[in-house]
């Protein structure tokens, strides 16, 4: 009797053991939270470079290490912090885009941060547009102030 009950139970428990809920693997926002992940350039004059600094906390309980950044093409530039952040402080990943080829573009500037196997990803948009374009913008921009 004694070894039916200590089956019995040692069944119960296993079934309730199997049955919790597992959290799945730890994801990069789980240790850093952005204020926000993409950001419109809107319209951009060609050749002339901008950059956009995409602020996060460490909302980790401990140091948070930025391995590496990269970009998904040789015409955008991230920067990333190369010290550790401390547990509640703010950063930034910085996206330099070059504007050397007028027509839209969306890219992805990619962040691995140590400890997390799936990098985060940040998107930057926006249309370059060449010079006769990006003048006949600006005056209709004005155009547009000036009649309201």
């Amino acid at each position: 009797m004694k070894r039916l009950l200590f089956t019995l139970a040692a069944v119960t428990i296993a079934t309730f053991a199997i049955a919790q809920k597992t959290e799945g693997p730890l994801k990069a926002e789980d240790l850093v939270s952005f204020k926000e992940k993409k950001h419109d350039f809107g319209k951009i004059k060609q050749g002339t470079p901008v950059n956009y600094e995409f602020a996060f906390q460490n909302v980790s309980d401990k140091p948070v290490v930025i391995e590496n950044s990269w970009a998904s093409c040789g015409c955008t530039t991230p920067t990333w912090p190369q010290q550790p952040v401390a547990k509640g402080k703010n950063n930034a990943i910085k996206a330099g885009f070059n504007a050397a080829a007028a027509g839209p573009f969306d890219k992805t500037v990619y962040v691995k941060v140590q400890g997390i196997d799936a990098p985060l990803e940040l998107k930057i948009s926006g249309e370059v547009l060449n010079a006769e374009a990006y003048a006949k913008y600006e005056a209709e921009k004005k155009g547009n102030k000036g009649g309201k």
